[in-house]
């Protein structure tokens, strides 16, 4: 099975959307990086655990404090009937 391009129009519009793609995954790279300077510049100036800042960015961006504090009040359940922990 032969996947090419021949016509000249369709070839434009397969490079004109690759182009898009990779200025998408170039904007997408510097975001991340941005995010991981901002987390280290925290971690260092408060002293606070780069996880839970990520933690807590994540459930601020997704609107999410109820539920991690409901997914976190059921792992301690678990984890303390499991475990016999009091």
């Amino acid at each position: 099975m032969s996947f090419l391009i021949t016509n000249p129009v369709d070839k434009k519009k397969v490079k004109d959307a690759l182009f898009e793609i990779s200025g998408s995954y170039a904007r997408i790279e510097a975001e991340r990086e941005l995010i991981k300077d901002i987390i280290n510049d925290l971690a260092d100036n408060f002293e606070l655990p780069k996880k839970t800042i990520s933690k807590i960015a994540n459930a601020y961006h997704k609107n999410s404090f109820t539920k991690e504090v409901a997914d976190s009040e059921e792992f301690q359940e678990l984890y303390e009937s499991i475990l016999d922990v009091e």
